[in-house]
């Protein structure tokens, strides 16, 4: 069964960090570009980033360039996004994703509340 486990959310005053991680299982993970997406309540998915199967190459959305940096570890299994210097929009649910764009959800995400 392939499972993806996204953990590490929270509640942050803006200009905080956090760590997202999200493991992969039931699948050969280094085969995959993975992604980060994040959704809000009444809008579509929000493509934040990707990075290839070899992690050599990561990008970004402008809205979170310079802020945010994914990155994976194929011995874990793991993809991570490191968060800093957080601002209120960057609230919502987090997820990762299979593909370099992909916004396909398959775990229950975990939440980030930006807020003072």
């Amino acid at each position: 069964e392939v499972q993806l486990v996204e953990s590490g959310g929270g509640m942050v005053q803006p200009g905080g960090s956090l760590r997202l991680s999200c493991e992969a299982s039931g699948v050969t993970f280094s085969n995959y570009g993975m992604s980060w997406v994040r959704q809000v309540p009444g809008k579509g998915p929000e493509w934040v980033s990707g990075i290839n199967q070899s992690g050599s190459q990561t990008l970004y959305a402008d809205s979170v360039k310079g802020r945010f940096t994914i990155s994976r570890d194929n011995a874990r299994d793991s993809v991570h996004l490191q968060m800093n210097s957080l601002k209120a929009e960057d609230t919502g649910l987090y997820y990762c994703a299979f593909g370099i764009y992909g916004t396909e959800r398959w775990g229950q995400g975990t939440q980030v509340t930006v807020s003072s």
